[in-house]
């Protein structure tokens, strides 16, 4: 059963729609409609990001098809992806 939404096809994100706990599994619908999993590897909150692949440090993070911050560090896939690995960049 699906408990995360990816938003747009160029997302490196999803957003949970459950709480996930470290080592369930996250399935999501990709661009082509097909069922993905990606394993979780920390606990993340309902309502927060999951990567969906590796972001490397200085990389975007990409949400509604768009920039919403630069990757901190590196951001392993099936990780929290929050305030504490993503620099905001609006200045």
């Amino acid at each position: 059963m699906k408990n995360a939404v990816r938003i747009h096809e160029r997302d490196n994100v999803a957003v949970v729609i459950e709480p996930i706990s470290k080592g369930e599994l996250c399935i999501y619908t990709d661009a082509q409609g097909m069922e993905q999993g990606v394993a979780v590897r920390e606990c993340i909150p309902v309502y927060h990001k999951l990567a969906l692949s590796r972001i490397h440090k200085g990389e975007p993070v990409v949400k509604y098809g768009e920039w919403i911050g630069i990757a901190a560090c590196d951001i392993e896939q099936g990780m929290h992806v929050h305030v504490h690995n993503v620099w905001n960049t609006k200045r």
